[in-house]
């Protein structure tokens, strides 16, 4: 698995621990910014990650700002792209088992360093259940492919 991190100056601290993680765990990725703690604008960082994924040089992507708001909503303005954003353990795994999410959003000033690696560890290790969810995640993708 190869994983696209970045942050804005509202997410180093998290994006950092977050690195070590994928460090431990092994797993390859490649950090998008941001290096400077003055402030930034998201979606300059949002943007890069999410084309990333969406071009399939990834495999998923990780977002960090003040609350995560920001960066998923600009994530999820790129087509295929299925950021959510998660601060807590149920969603991250739901969302990746109901909702196929490529790219999470978390908000440093919402969670701790704790909570944001046990929330990446459970996305990361959960796969997605098709099934009925997979008839839902394809009406997103239709909905996105005809701008509606």
């Amino acid at each position: 698995m190869k994983v696209a991190i970045a942050s804005d100056h509202g997410g180093i601290n998290i994006r950092n621990e977050i690195k070590s993680l994928l460090d431990e765990m092994g797993v390859s990725y490649e950090d998008f910014g941001c290096d400077c703690e003055t402030s930034v604008d998201y979606p300059d960082y949002a943007l890069p990650v999410a084309q990333k994924v969406a071009s399939g040089e990834f495999d998923r992507g990780i977002l960090i700002c003040g609350t995560g708001i920001g960066m998923s909503i600009a994530a999820n303005k790129v087509k295929g792209i299925r950021c959510a954003l998660v601060h807590d353990t149920f969603s991250a795994r739901a969302t990746r088992e109901h909702n196929d999410s490529n790219i999470i959003a978390m908000g440093e000033r919402v969670i701790g360093p704790g909570l944001a690696r046990d929330i990446v560890k459970i996305w990361l290790g959960t796969e997605f259940e098709g099934g009925r969810h997979a008839n839902r995640v394809g009406k997103i993708t239709e909905i996105e492919n005809n701008n509606l």
